[in-house]
């Protein structure tokens, strides 16, 4: 599996995952952190994986001399 590949299926992952946290876990207590917070965070960071594999798919590979 490529780079550009990984980045795209991670941040997809990351960022689904963050938006479901973010929305749907408002009601949840816990002592240490927020969940909508920790959403918040992984949806911004998944969104920054799928910008580099976008932009990793678009440029042409770097050849060795």
């Amino acid at each position: 599996m490529s780079g550009a590949t990984k980045n795209l299926l991670e941040g997809a992952v990351t960022l689904v995952i963050g938006l479901a946290l973010w929305l749907f876990a408002g009601g949840v207590a816990l002592p240490f952190v927020t969940l909508t917070k920790v959403g918040l965070v992984m949806t911004c960071v998944g969104g920054a994986l799928l910008l580099t594999g976008l932009f990793q798919r678009a440029r042409p590979p770097r050849r060795k001399p």
